[in-house]
């Protein structure tokens, strides 16, 4: 059975994470197989940035081996730490990696910590705000009644907090100032425009920015002095600091080549301003291919950031450092991808009233046969079967078992995969079902 730390309410998120085929957000250490070798290692370094340094981590791992997996579960395990949480995936359209003020806004949207998923920007800096009126009541010096004394001299409190951020990003300082003030005004629609614009929200209105003295919306060097505030104000609020992923940067090979150059250029930024102490209390995480880390068109077209990141891999894989910047992840065999099912049919039967009937009719060895029919159906490559192989598992016969007294996957079921239903990577691995669907160079 599942770990009694996950509550009903938490194995029904995870279930339903897996039937849409998508990785869950939390409780991922569940039915987490293989990470244990990093527990140690990523500790250590949590401990550290916890204490006001900077830390960056790339992962590399082919497709499917679990690189989103594995940054979602060491963000689970850095929120348990107290830290807040952001991932963004990497894209050309979306989220291109050379535009720092674009991947600074969706790094907001997406904040989170232990108390919120997402959005949790305004929560942060309320708290922020209330932890420095507590400060101000501490000294005993002010009556608690007289709101309009208190309110003053938490502005002068977050003058001070803000002193070495104002050298950097004065507009940071400036919006958080003026957002204060409207809270205190009442002035809840101007408010809400400011805390918009800390966000690197565009089109604030022109009357909002006013309020606060700024102009314009947050451009590409902006955005770090914004990181900056936005740790300052994590830190002042109890937060240990803030992990950052960087999800799928092997997108940027596909890009134009002058954009390439910049979006690698602007990673070897960030990595250069986390060494030289600029931002105390963030963890950076990379992830992507090896082709990305090895290859012509990734990193190694910018030989400043390669050799920064550079680690060695020659050794037995057994030995592999796990405090090195770079970490490898392992690829998935058939028994891993049996273990993780086992896990995960644990989970589901931990919410569900026919837990003995489950376990009977979804034993280890049918696991094991359905993983291996999954496999079969994308070309015998493990590695990429896992997220169609939990999908299946969950979706095509656990919910069956769970619902159907009579049903019996071994008598009833039998294993569809369309091409509709696979990503990119997949149906490229799918086995060809006649000697018509073989691609030749010719």
């Amino acid at each position: 059975m599942t770990s009694p730390s996950i509550s009903h309410a938490r194995a029904r998120d995870i279930i339903e994470s897996l039937r849409q085929g998508t990785v869950p957000d939390t409780s991922l250490d569940a039915f987490a197989v293989g990470l244990q070798r990093f527990e140690a290692a990523l500790d250590e370094e949590l401990g550290r940035v916890a204490e006001g340094k900077g830390s960056l981590k790339a992962v590399r791992g082919e497709y499917g081996c679990g690189k989103t997996f594995f940054s979602r579960w060491l963000a689970d395990r850095a929120r348990k730490r107290g830290f807040a949480t952001t991932e963004v995936q990497i894209s050309e359209t979306e989220t291109p990696l050379h535009r720092l003020e674009t991947v600074y806004r969706r790094l907001m949207e997406r904040l989170s910590t232990a108390a919120m998923h997402g959005g949790a920007l305004r929560s942060v800096i309320e708290s922020w705000l209330y932890t420095l009126g507590q400060d101000v009541l501490a000294e005993g010096t002010l009556d608690e009644s007289d709101t309009q004394e208190l309110a003053h001299r938490t502005a002068e409190r977050l003058e001070k907090r803000l002193a070495d951020v104002s050298r950097v990003a004065p507009n940071f300082s400036a919006a958080l100032r003026a957002y204060h003030d409207a809270l205190v005004g009442g002035d809840q629609a101007t408010a809400d425009g400011l805390l918009a614009w800390l966000a690197g929200q565009p089109n604030v209105a022109a009357g909002v920015k006013r309020a606060a003295g700024v102009k314009g919306d947050i451009d590409h060097f902006g955005a770090l002095g914004f990181l900056q505030g936005v740790l300052a104000v994590l830190r002042d609020s109890g937060h240990a600091g803030l992990l950052v992923v960087l999800d799928e940067v092997e997108t940027i090979q596909r890009m134009r080549s002058d954009v390439r150059d910049k979006s690698l250029n602007a990673l070897r930024q960030l990595v250069d301003e986390i060494h030289s102490g600029r931002f105390p209390g963030l963890f950076l995480v990379v992830t992507g291919t090896p082709a990305f880390f090895d290859g012509p068109q990734g990193m190694q077209r910018l030989p400043p950031l390669a050799q920064r990141l550079h680690t060695d891999f020659q050794t037995d894989a057994r030995f592999d450092n796990p405090r090195a910047p770079q970490i490898k992840l392992p690829g998935f065999d058939l028994d891993r991808l049996v273990e993780v099912g086992t896990k995960v049919r644990d989970i589901f039967a931990s919410q569900s009233k026919t837990t003995n009937h489950i376990f009977d009719r979804c034993d280890e060895a049918y696991i094991r046969d359905l993983a291996a029919a999954v496999t079969g159906t994308l070309g015998g490559k493990v590695g990429v079967a896992p997220r169609i192989f939990l999908k299946k598992l969950v979706g095509d016969v656990l919910d069956r078992i769970d619902q159907f007294p009579d049903f019996n996957p071994r008598t009833h079921y039998s294993l569809t995969v369309t091409e509709n239903e696979l990503t990119l990577a997949e149906r490229q691995s799918r086995a060809a079902d006649s000697v018509d669907e073989i691609e030749l160079d010719l």
